[in-house]
């Protein structure tokens, strides 16, 4: 799984109904991001929302579905 965030890619370590667990060695603002979760030869991608962004202070990072 692979959060892109601005055409960075950040590992994703764990993943609930709305919010992740990541590394980011960088902070990025509140917006739209895309998930990839690649299973075998199978890839899903979706459009989200990161209403706090992503802080390379914490792991815990909210999001929302795009609608």
């Amino acid at each position: 799984m692979r959060l892109i965030v601005d055409g960075v890619t950040i590992p994703i370590r764990q993943m609930g109904p709305d919010f992740l667990f990541v590394d980011s060695a960088t902070d990025h603002p509140p917006g739209q991001a895309t998930i990839l979760l690649q299973v075998d030869d199978s890839e899903s991608q979706w459009q989200v929302m990161l209403p706090e962004g992503v802080s390379k202070a914490s792991t815990r990072v909210p999001l929302a579905l795009c609608h």
